[in-house]
């Protein structure tokens, strides 16, 4: 036989006294198992006056069931008391009798069998139609049954006032027959009955059904689809008690507060729409169940994250927000409630969510579908407090655009705590990459400019401050310059005012120094707290040089370089003169004093002028007959050119010559009487070697 999904009952609890009449007869559909307990008589005392094996002991606690047979065969069935001690009697009338003509029944037995062996009912070996009460034989023969035939089966639990025992009994099909039944039959029933809820932690125990709602209001009609899923002709009602489902009695019919402890039964009834006087009609599978309180209670939780750099929004982790503690429950996440309900614009990425500060929602579902609605507060940890910054620092003497910061003194937050590290660039600082090294923060070689500081806090939070690099540039004293002095005279240097501070190389600590001499010398000027060194220098001057002196006759000419114009000249270095021109200069030697602009010690150099002879006359006679200047052979490079009127050289007076012309040309063949010029030139043994030029005319007479 199929296997049913759901239990069937006929009676474990008591039913409604009527049933124990005839008219009122319980179908039996199927060869299941019965289970009843009776409870009494019923309305009439049929078996009284009967005619039965029955008929002494009338009627109890009786129940009547009527039997269609649906395959034909033999038929037998077990009767079990569940105590011993209690006596059952049973008749079996038909086949095709009604109730209000039952005739004798074809099977009875009322045998006492009482104590061990208590069991009654038809079996294949014995042979007796009816056994009277105090036989001891208590199965009789079995039924050969033909399909489509009625049957009505009267069981009565015997008490007296020597047995009165009442115990519920368990009635079992046997035999080759079936019995019919709406609920075995493929065309009547062609899906399986699907029993409702969730199967119990015992198996045994009843299924459950999940009430997710607080107080636990349920509307039963809910289960009805799922449990006939999709039979026709089937009806199901819901009881309290399998009696009620039994007789269909008491149907529960509107929303009920339900209890999780009691056991509640289903009813499911089978209408031939084609024979509404089918006696399958009267068929009933039962089942029961109980409910599970499966309500589920969330909590509102609150999560505090970074707003970083007070962009104004946060990245969240909504799945670690403590709304319940059970962790198989699903979760989703919406931005409003209204979405929640209507099950739209659900966040799809909750682990990684970027919001401002806020409210989610979140929906909380249970393995069997029960579902609470928390609130997730998103809220900022408090802000890293940071402002922006400037440091200064001196500029370093070999790279006067630079300067060395110390990044970690920029005043850019008073948080306690504070975590800070540096970087070049905004978006370094904000992505942690290329940190500035915390050696090289201390003393960080940068131009004007700006760096980036990401200042964060215990929990993680940070906040990007700018510090602004501003390089102090040297300040040097304006009036302090580089000085020519004359080589033996001292002067003074004088910083200027304006400065913190003066330390000299001389060791001195005042604005300025005085009695300084021709040398290099520095000084530290301080300006707040930054120290150029400035470095000076005195320079002698230069002296003037006397590039050559021209002699003409009583005039000299000094030509003068070097030093710095004007110049000033002088022969007694008392008397000074503008011009470099000395007149009417006696014969033999004398000095000349020359100074420039600086007027510094002059310099001197000592000159001949010659005595020159202006007329020879190369006659041997021991007057003028030469012109000698070997007085003058001691001078350097001495030189004496005679030229002739026409410009050409004709001798040559040197040390070759003994420095002296007697008035012959170069062959030694004397010059014709006339007027000849001629240019002396010198170097004076002095460190210059001064060249002299000195120039005249000489007239020469010869006489042969």
């Amino acid at each position: 036989m199929k296997k049913l999904l759901l239990i069937i009952f006929f009676g474990i609890s008591r039913v409604l006294l009527a049933q124990a009449d005839c008219a009122t007869a319980l179908a039996v559909c199927g060869n299941s198992t019965i289970t009843y307990n009776p409870t009494g008589y019923g309305d009439i005392k049929e078996m009284v006056n009967s005619g039965t094996c029955i008929d002494a002991a009338g009627e109890h606690y009786s129940i009547w069931y009527r039997i269609t047979i649906a395959t034909g065969g033999t038929l037998t069935f077990d009767l079990i008391p569940n105590d011993p001690d209690a006596d059952y009697d049973w008749a079996i009338f038909g086949p095709n009798v009604t109730c209000a003509a039952l005739g004798a029944p074809i099977r009875c037995n009322a045998a006492t069998v009482i104590g061990p062996g208590p069991n009654t009912g038809l079996n294949m070996t014995s042979t007796i139609t009816n056994a009277i009460g105090g036989s001891s034989t208590p199965y009789c023969k079995y039924l050969d049954v033909l399909p489509g035939q009625t049957y009505y089966l009267f069981i009565d639990n015997w008490v007296s006032s020597t047995s009165s025992t009442t115990a519920p009994f368990s009635l079992t099909w046997g035999g080759t027959a079936t019995l019919a039944s709406p609920f075995t039959d493929p065309n009547t029933q062609p899906y399986p009955f699907n029993p409702p809820g969730v199967p119990a932690a015992n198996p045994a125990d009843p299924r459950e059904v999940v009430v997710c709602v607080n107080p636990p209001l349920f509307d039963f009609s809910t289960l009805s689809a799922g449990i006939l899923n999709g039979n026709p002709n089937f009806t199901i009602s819901y009881h309290t008690s399998q009696n009620d489902a039994l007789t269909g009695n008491n149907a529960i019919t509107v929303p009920t507060v339900v209890s999780m402890t009691a056991t509640y039964y289903y009813s499911i009834s089978y209408t031939d729409p084609s024979n509404p006087n089918s006696p399958l009609n009267k068929c009933k599978q039962i089942g029961l169940f109980k409910f599970r309180d499966g309500r589920i209670t969330t909590k509102n939780a609150t999560l505090t994250q970074c707003n970083n750099n007070n962009a104004g929004t946060a990245l969240y982790d909504l799945t670690t927000a403590d709304v319940i503690a059970d962790p198989n429950v699903t979760k989703k996440y919406y931005n409003s409630l209204p979405d929640l309900n209507a099950g739209i614009n659900e966040i799809t990425t909750p682990m990684a969510f970027t919001s401002a500060e806020g409210t989610i929602y979140v929906k909380v579902t249970s393995p069997f579908g029960c579902s609470a609605i928390a609130q997730i507060s998103l809220r900022f940890h408090p802000v890293v407090v940071v402002s922006d910054a400037t440091l200064r620092s001196c500029s370093v003497e070999t790279e006067p655009a630079t300067a060395l910061f110390n990044l970690t003194v920029a005043p850019v937050t008073t948080q306690l705590g504070a975590i800070k590290k540096y970087y070049r660039s905004e978006t370094d600082a904000i992505n942690q990459t290329n940190e500035i090294p915390g050696p090289l923060a201390l003393a960080y070689p940068a131009p004007n400019g700006v760096v980036y500081v990401r200042v964060s806090n215990a929990q993680g939070c940070y906040k990007i401050a700018k510090i602004t690099l501003v390089v102090i540039p040297p300040v040097y004293s304006a009036t302090l310059k580089d000085k020519t002095i004359c080589v033996e005279d001292k002067t003074t240097l004088d910083a200027g005012p304006g400065f913190n501070g003066y330390e000299w190389s001389t060791g001195a600590t005042t604005q300025a120094i005085t009695n300084v001499g021709v040398g290099t010398y520095w000084v530290k000027l301080k300006t707040g707290d930054c120290t150029v060194i400035q470095h000076v220098k005195v320079y002698p001057s230069e002296q003037p040089v006397v590039s050559n002196i021209d002699i003409s006759n009583t005039t000299v000419t000094v030509y003068v370089i070097g030093g710095t114009p004007a110049y000033k000249y002088s022969m007694d270095n008392i008397n000074w003169q503008d011009s470099n021109v000395f007149n009417n200069v006696k014969r033999g030697d004398a000095t000349i004093f020359v100074k420039d602009s600086y007027d510094c010690d002059p310099i001197d150099i000592s000159i001949v002028v010659p005595n020159l002879v202006n007329v020879i006359t190369p006659n041997d006679d021991g007057y003028n007959d030469v012109i000698d200047y070997s007085a003058l052979a001691h001078k350097k490079n001495f030189v004496m050119n005679i030229f002739d009127r026409y410009g050409n050289m004709i001798f040559q007076v040197d040390k070759s010559s003994g420095y002296k012309w007697n008035g012959t040309s170069k062959n030694g063949v004397k010059v014709p009487t006339g007027n000849y010029w001629y240019t002396v030139g010198w170097n004076e043994n002095d460190k210059m070697s001064t060249p002299i030029k000195y120039s005249g005319w000489i007239v020469v007479k010869n006489r042969d």
